[in-house]
């Protein structure tokens, strides 16, 4: 753990230079629309692009503010069309596709999970990512309704370990 916040201090420090950059976009363009992907997130303000997460079987990552729902939408059905459940792990997000698993990390307290994307949003200002209850309640954001979080797409190699 002291290794990983080592290493993540040492990226933020080090702004990825061109070849990061580089990485970053050949990687994302096997994804349909991912070069698009890829350069929104390196032009924007709310996003981190860390060269050395490639190195770790992390794609994607970003900061910024998450939220939760839960309650008022259970059982209606999600843009992927299966039905929410306030109580399984999943997300909404504008643009991943559906289907990924992400690793989400309250950077107030350090606690993470590993949710599913299953739903577009969030709608509000200019938060990253909507959580459902269950997950917002895994990293300790209950009672705020909102926290600061680090989003992390993993790699089918990285999902499998964190599933143990």
């Amino acid at each position: 753990m002291v290794t990983d916040q080592r290493r993540l201090a040492r990226a933020r420090a080090n702004k990825p230079g061109f070849t990061a950059l580089m990485a970053l976009t050949a990687l994302m363009a096997g994804v349909p629309g991912g070069a698009a992907l890829a350069e929104r997130q390196s032009s924007s303000a709310d996003v981190t692009d860390v060269a050395s997460a490639i190195g770790r079987g992390i794609v994607t990552v970003q900061e910024g503010v998450v939220s939760w729902y839960g309650g008022q939408f259970h059982d209606r059905k999600t843009a992927s069309g299966e039905r929410f459940d306030s109580g399984a792990l999943t997300m909404a997000h504008p643009r991943l596709p559906f289907g990924t698993m992400v690793r989400v990390t309250n950077l107030r307290n350090g606690r993470s999970v590993v949710v599913r994307v299953n739903d577009r949003g969030p709608f509000v200002g200019k938060r990253i990512a909507d959580l459902s209850q269950a997950a917002a309640a895994e990293i300790g954001m209950m009672h705020r309704g909102v926290a600061r979080a680090r989003i992390e797409v993993l790699d089918a190699d990285a999902e499998l370990a964190a599933a143990r």
